[in-house]
């Protein structure tokens, strides 16, 4: 039976988590020796395996097991895309700046991080157990009504324009924390990094702040490539750049970052899903927008099956996307305890937007917005047919066909031809543009004399039966044209990355500086740790032999033979999130046995080397428990395989 852990002996400490990470190399602040860069950060090597690992389980999660057409578009956008989607005028934060040292903020943090800590200072002055000489001298108690406006504040923030947080500010006194200054009314800074395409600086380009428009200028040709069929979905990951006003807490909130999207196409009139059934029953924490807006922050546990049913999701396709979020950041390890589904409210929403909820994770810092999921309706593909003239559409069969009575224009091209040379085109074109009143207009005008038709602004052209006749048809319409609304799941790896790792990081009840990352094997940066008890030569075969075994079963492996205690190699390597660990000693070359270790519970576990490579591969593969382990290999009692080797 595999022992207990208590993995909440000590408080949690993001300040020994940010050593951990900085010291192991998960990441660290990019152009360091050159002082840094705001927002930029490098991983190391084992952030670089986890960040790949959560991309491998994400690309298993969703392209393959949801047969999606992956991408890989250009991170350079020329200015006209970004135009047609709306990001030049529209994609901006709101940001103050400290009238006396020119600091810039961003607005509606500085108003979340100044109402935050008086709330904070508030618990404290109003908790009897906390020391009178640990208070602040002056610190009072907030008044209840003051506590509960800044509670409802809170909880509405995101709905809040650029007036109403300038209005905020001057109402609560809210200054730089820094500096104690006060700060200028908002005003609106567009968050995309400009740049010049080509030599001559005339092709105003932009680094992408999102993949999604590289998904949607291509359509017409994943469609053809999907053989014209509705629905589907394309998929991509990739870099985006954000030129984020005030860059802080680390990765949650940086200038350069992946991104994994999904845009999933469907027929506007039908937005069921045909897997939704299997996802019905999945239960998820719900934060409606009629909550927040009443400035409150009550969660709605419920199935998505439920939610879809009574409207407070939009679709079975977006319910379907919710419960598919849920699963894999549970599957690479968030605490589903920590997570919740916040829907966006009306003044927060994007105006072409039905629906769109955030998987947001509660963190040390409170909640942060890690995925995003919207409805985002024909608004992308539309903007970018007016941009273009190019058509973005599908088309669905009918049946039965439709008999439709329709009203057009019958030309005589050739005689239209010789009387306006050029302008013909341009004739025709705009009559096609008319509504069927005013064809009968021209239908009853050209009967006994002409219809005047102005064209280009102030050309008048009279047409006359001699040109044009106006008639009825009777079409049957075997397809429909439509253009395909958009579902979108946006995932922010970064973010993701990070929170994964405070949710894992524990220290040890022995000793809180003996930090330990319970990544789970599925995304831990390195799977097993190779540990022979010296550097000799007797043991570099077996090792071989082992290492071979766990690469041939697709098992990253490391040997650490340097020349510190097994245990201090065993502790870094539990920093590192290593969840298991094979010793090496002078019995396993004698017997051919192994010790296996377990991370957490620190237990070992005792076998010939192909019984223990064989439960290491279904522990990675998570086709077995370490219990199941447990039940499959004796206990090592630390001086069996000695005395094997002895006998």
């Amino acid at each position: 039976m595999a022992s207990t852990v208590n993995k909440i002996a000590h408080p949690f400490s993001k300040a020994n988590l940010d050593d951990l990470l900085l010291k192991r190399f998960f990441y660290a602040p990019a152009f360091e020796i050159y002082g840094g860069v705001a927002g930029l950060y490098d991983y190391g090597p084992p952030g670089s395996a986890l960040q790949a690992n959560i991309i491998a389980e994400w690309r298993k999660h969703f392209i393959i097991e949801e047969s999606m057409l992956e991408l890989d578009t250009t991170i350079m956008t020329p200015e006209r895309v970004f135009v047609a989607s709306g990001h030049v005028a529209k994609f901006a934060d709101w940001m103050v700046k400290d009238n006396k040292t020119g600091e810039v903020l961003r607005a509606d943090h500085l108003v979340k991080n100044v109402l935050n800590d008086r709330l904070e200072r508030d618990k404290i002055a109003r908790d009897p157990t906390v020391e009178l000489k640990k208070k602040a001298k002056k610190e009072q108690p907030l008044d209840d009504a003051v506590r509960d406006e800044y509670e409802s504040i809170l909880n509405r923030l995101d709905e809040y324009s650029g007036a109403d947080l300038g209005d905020l500010i001057k109402k609560h006194a809210i200054v730089n924390p820094a500096t104690g200054n006060d700060v200028s009314d908002p005003v609106e800074f567009n968050l995309m990094f400009a740049s010049n395409i080509g030599p001559v600086g005339n092709n105003t380009g932009y680094l992408r702040p999102e993949t999604a428009q590289g998904h949607f200028v291509n359509f017409q040709r994943l469609l053809e490539f999907n053989n014209g069929s509705l629905p589907f979905a394309s998929a991509q990951v990739g870099r985006s750049f954000r030129n984020e006003i005030s860059p802080r807490n680390g990765l949650l909130r940086v200038r350069e970052f992946t991104m994994a999207e999904v845009e999933h196409y469907v027929d506007p009139a039908d937005k069921s899903h045909p897997k939704f059934r299997d996802v019905a029953n999945v239960t998820l924490n719900f934060l409606r927008k009629e909550i927040q807006s009443a400035g409150k922050n009550d969660i709605i546990e419920t199935t998505i099956g439920d939610a879809v049913s009574t409207g407070m999701v939009a679709n079975e396709t977006l319910g379907y996307f919710l419960a598919r979020i849920y699963q894999f950041l549970i599957k690479i390890g968030i605490d589903p305890k920590r997570l919740r589904f916040r829907q966006h409210m009306d003044n927060e929403m994007a105006h072409y937007a039905c629906d769109c909820w955030d998987a947001e994770i509660q963190l040390s810092s409170g909640w942060i917005e890690c995925v995003g999921c919207a409805d985002r309706s024909a608004f992308d593909l539309t903007q970018h047919m007016k941009a273009t003239g190019r058509s973005l559409i599908a088309q669905k069969p009918i049946d039965p066909p439709r008999i439709i009575h329709k009203t057009e224009a019958e030309w005589n091209r050739k005689e239209l031809g010789l009387a306006f040379k050029k302008l013909a085109p341009t004739i025709q074109q705009a009559v096609s543009e008319l509504p069927t009143e005013e064809l009968e207009k021209i239908r009853v005008a050209t009967e006994e004399n002409s219809y005047m038709l102005v064209v280009e602004g102030d050309i008048a052209v009279a047409l006359t039966p001699k040109y044009v006749k106006i008639v009825d048809k009777m079409i049957k319409q075997t397809v429909e044209d439509y253009v395909p609304n958009v579902i979108e799941p946006s995932f922010g790896l970064g973010r993701i990355l990070y929170a994964l790792l405070e949710h894992s990081y524990w220290a040890r009840e022995a000793d809180i500086q003996r930090g330990v990352l319970s990544l789970p094997p599925l995304v831990a940066p390195i799977k097993v740790l190779i540990v022979p008890i010296s550097a000799q030569e007797a043991f570099k075969p077996l090792i071989q032999e082992i290492a071979t075994k766990l690469r041939k079963a697709g098992i990253f492996s490391r040997v650490d033979s340097s020349s510190v205690t097994i245990g201090r190699r065993y502790s870094r390597n539990d920093e590192l999130g290593t969840p298991f660990g094979l010793t090496v000693d002078f019995a396993s070359v004698a017997n051919g046995t192994i010790t296996l270790r377990e991370r957490d519970t620190t237990d070992q576990r005792i076998g010939k080397v192909d019984e223990v490579v064989a439960v290491v591969a279904d522990l990675v593969e998570g086709t077995i428990t370490w219990e199941d382990a447990c039940a499959k290999l004796p206990a090592y009692s630390g001086v069996q395989a000695v005395e094997g080797a002895t006998a």
